[in-house]
């Protein structure tokens, strides 16, 4: 899959022993990291979607921490060289990867495990409750070219 311009991904090494198992998600001195916003924690239960939005600014950092999640990118960006493309990554605990958003890049997730899947995002920008940096469209009625209730792409 080619990765639209600005998406970037991170495998993330998991170690583990008879204790359990730990593994990093974003360090400052990642080439990935740009500056730290704030950490938040998100659920979503198994077949519902949470998306599409995009911000002007703010640049996203998701990890699935348990279950899994089938995370979408759609780049409506105008002049960029990837405009157009679509990429689709099932994230959590069988494929443990950090997934970066860069801004004005359209972006939502999916649950796909029983009951729910936990979501961790480190954006580089704080939540500002009385002006978001958060445009949203409608999960299904919007000029996306993309199907949520799709099982495959």
């Amino acid at each position: 899959m080619k990765l639209i311009k600005g998406v970037r991904v991170k495998p993330l090494k998991v170690i583990s022993d008879e204790r359990g198992r730990l593994f990093e998600m974003l360090r400052r001195d990642d080439a990935l990291f740009r500056k730290f916003g704030q950490v938040y924690c998100t659920t979503v239960t198994v077949g519902i979607v949470k998306g599409w939005h995009y911000h002007k600014k703010q640049t996203d950092n998701f990890v699935c921490v348990s279950g899994m999640i089938k995370l979408v990118a759609y780049d409506a960006r105008p002049g960029s060289p990837t405009r157009g493309a679509v990429n689709e990554f099932c994230i959590g605990i069988h494929n443990p990867l950090l997934v970066q958003i860069p801004p004005g890049v359209y972006h939502g997730f999916k649950g796909i495990s029983h009951p729910e899947a936990v979501v961790i995002n480190m954006p580089d920008e704080p939540y500002h409750h009385g002006r978001p940096d958060e445009f949203r469209v409608d999960p299904n009625q919007n000029e996306i070219p993309y199907d949520w209730h799709q099982v495959d792409r």
